[in-house]
């Protein structure tokens, strides 16, 4: 699952960060410690006919579910159904039903079934069932907006403007709202779903579809079955108008479900799919557990996507044309739900507590795909994403656990700590221990869990049979303890030697913390890279140097999960963006800048118009008032420049939006250049330009902008038209 925040530079197309927002008070004492639910039956297999009423937005279902016994003989079962019409509850033994006593409260439905049956033997229960998700009060989360289960959308075809549309979602536990289950990640069963639609429509489930019969009515019935066991959390269904572009991933097919207007744009969308199938499965060394991959979009989605298992789901936000990809796309996104076949869906986390096993691995297949795919600066900037994403949603270095026992509601626990922190904490553990053994570790949990559920102790052990070593401290540390660690510094050298006083300053209810650290040395001879251990509140560390080290790179590679106060001079970020520019450094430096004006931090600025990340271009951009004479003289004619040569439609559309800024009225025709772009974002940045520098013109640089863009950019327009 995916919750997508964004973050915008003025017009500009945003930067995002995969993030959910933080629980309410989260770090208010919880007193309930919330265990594993207590395994009394075993889900086999769950086999569904359903058929739905697009009036009263019912689904009237069958179903057969087998199970066992988990170890103790019982008598009963107690299943999940929310909000339904319970109509037959029988035992079924061939063709043979005889009905069972059962007590129902709109919540659980409690089968009475009239005899004790050991844990060698199965049984199979037949339900016939109403689910009436509009009806039932169901509250969401701030990552998942709402848990009815399932979602009627235009179901009387009223809105023009909106495609009749079913979908599922099942996370957390509102499976139970459209069948009767065991509504716990812990729990594993086959499936067969047989959903009868009209014939017009496509439909898609879990699994493979084994058989699609045309019926009298003028409906259709298709079968999807799952021949390997997969949580209740995970099931699915679409059913809708969708075009599927068939792609393959050696002999997997890889498919993608999207509304007609967009089925042209499928490849440029998705089309990266099964490089990234190819990438994780070798870097796991567990080849893509199942037997196909499909993406499907869905309207009024109510979270960002979801990793259901073969057939995951996305919001509206994924679909785009090409004119819309010139800006932006959700290649973070369709990474990190691909990831989740793997965690999350092949190994499952044994309870929302240890959510870390789905959500941290899937943000962590974000940043090592960023990596593979387009080299170690993009890695670094998803990194640094998260980590600042974690970072706000903090005070005083104080936050909850990441395998969290206590919490109010297992909604709380989609939050910045499962997902942002829980994937720099991983990819923090990848760098101490080394790629080889971390990708091993990573292989075995998986090998020896595939199919059941996981948590952070499996996860441990896997990693210490790999490694020979004791993990344990780590996992304390990092698992089940809260908060970051927020480190001061203090830079002093004298007679030869060069001293680092280092102090952590989080709040005092927060642990101290053990930090292997490495930090570099840049002198005359070249760089030096030196260990320490920091494990108290206060140390100091001393170094010999013949002189002063021209530059201090603390925790060159940033893999602390924390903050780091280290009073570096306007001469420390001048040169560490010239001289040991990684993302971090580049990105610091220009932070700095940006709030520190003055010559020498304007020559940071400069140099970063040729920065090559596109957001550090942008943001460079800003930095610089083209209002100063001085500074105009020496950056315009490059800023012309960039709004018309530069590739990324972010950076011309901040070049554009500062030549607005310029109030110079020889920038107008550049300007108005680019509200002939492809690009909405350069479009926007044109208008808004325009309306600053010449405002008179407005209307007729609106009314210049093709038919197409004048309907994207409506809310744009209509705000600039009422606020002249």
């Amino acid at each position: 699952m995916i919750h997508k925040i964004f973050f915008t530079l003025g017009v500009l197309a945003s930067m995002s960060f995969t993030a959910s927002l933080a629980q309410t008070n989260p770090l208010l004492p919880i007193k309930q410690y919330r265990v594993t639910e207590t395994k009394v039956n075993d889900l086999i297999h769950t086999k569904l006919d359903v058929k739905f009423d697009y009036v009263k937005r019912y689904l009237y279902g069958q179903e057969w579910v087998t199970l066992k016994p988990h170890f103790y003989p019982t008598d009963s079962l107690r299943l999940d159904a929310k909000g339904m019409d319970i109509k037959e509850v029988s035992l079924q033994n061939d063709k043979q039903k005889t009905a069972l006593k059962y007590e129902y409260d709109s919540e659980s439905l409690l089968i009475h079934l009239g005899k004790t049956f050991q844990s060698t033997d199965s049984y199979t229960i037949y339900i016939a069932y109403t689910a009436k998700p509009d009806e039932l009060k169901a509250k969401g989360s701030a990552a998942i907006t709402d848990a009815k289960g399932l979602y009627f959308i235009n179901p009387d075809g009223k809105d023009p403007n909106k495609p009749i549309q079913i979908w599922t979602q099942g996370e957390t536990e509102a499976s139970s709202v459209w069948f009767p289950t065991i509504d716990k990640p812990s729990q594993k069963t086959t499936s067969e779903i047989s959903i009868t639609v009209k014939d017009q429509y496509t439909t898609l489930s879990n699994g493979a579809l084994t058989n699609q019969q045309k019926n009298a009515d003028g409906t259709r019935t298709d079968t999807w079955k799952m021949t390997q066991a997969h949580s209740p959390y995970l099931f699915m269904m679409a059913v809708g108008d969708f075009k599927i572009f068939k792609d393959q991933y050696k002999s997997i097919p890889v498919d993608y479900y999207l509304e007609p207007k967009y089925a042209p744009f499928a490849k440029q969308i998705f089309g990266k799919t099964p490089d990234m199938m190819a990438y994780y499965s070798q870097v796991l060394g567990v080849e893509y557990p199942w037997n196909k991959y499909a993406q499907v979009v869905a309207r009024d989605y109510v979270s960002g996507a979801m990793e259901n298992t073969t057939a995951t789901l996305h919001g509206e936000s994924v679909q785009k044309t090409t004119r819309e990809l010139l800006d932006d796309n959700q290649e973070g996104t369709i990474a990190h739900e691909l990831f989740h076949q793997w965690f999350g869906d092949l190994v499952t986390a044994e309870s929302w507590s240890n959510l870390t096993m789905n959500e941290s691995f899937a943000t962590f297949g974000e940043v090592i795909w960023r990596g593979h795919d387009g080299g170690q600066d993009k890695e670094d900037k998803s990194r640094f994403e998260k980590l600042q994403s974690y970072l706000r949603s903090t005070k005083n270095g104080q936050s909850p656990t990441l395998a969290r026992f206590y919490y109010n509601d297992k909604e709380d626990m989609f939050d910045n700590i499962s997902y942002s922190k829980g994937s720099i904490i991983l990819y923090a553990l990848k760098n101490q221990m080394g790629d080889t053994a971390f990708y091993k570790s990573l292989q075995k949990y998986l090998t020896d869990n595939a199919h059941k559920a996981g948590e952070t102790h499996q996860l441990r052990l896997a990693m210490e049979e790999v490694t020979g070593k004791d993990w344990n401290p780590y996992f304390n540390q990092w698992y089940y303890q809260g908060g970051h660690p927020i480190l001061d510094i203090q830079y002093t050298y004298e007679n030869g030697i060069q001293k680092l006083a280092i102090k952590q300053i989080q709040d005092s209810t927060v642990q101290t913390f053990t930090l292997p650290l490495n930090i570099d040395f840049y002198t005359a001879n070249g760089k030096e890279t030196r260990s320490i251990v920091m494990n108290q509140r206060a140390q100091e560390f001393t170094f010999p140097f013949a002189q002063k080290p021209d530059f201090i790179d603390f925790d060159p590679a940033k893999i602390l999960v924390g903050e780091v106060r280290d009073n570096k001079t306007q001469a420390d970020y001048s040169y560490q963006y010239k001289n040991v520019p990684t993302y971090f450094n580049r990105s610091k430096a220009i932070g700095y800048a940006l709030y520190n004006k003055n010559v020498e931090t304007t020559k940071i600025l400069i140099a970063a118009l040729d920065d090559k990340e596109e957001d550090l271009r942008a943001i460079a951009i800003q930095g610089l008032d083209l209002n100063d004479p001085a500074l105009k003289k020496l950056v315009e004619s490059k800023i012309i420049a960039i709004a018309q040569q530069d590739p990324k439609t972010k950076v011309r559309a901040s070049a554009i939006f500062a030549l607005g800024n310029s109030r110079d009225q020889k920038n107008l025709s550049i300007i108005e250049k680019g509200l002939k772009e492809q690009s909405y974002a350069v479009i926007s940045a044109s208008l808004l330009a325009i309306k600053k520098l010449a405002p008179a013109k407005l209307n007729q640089a609106i009314e210049s902008v093709d038919s197409e863009a004048k309907e994207h950019l409506a809310s744009l327009i209509a705000s600039l038209k009422k606020n002249p």
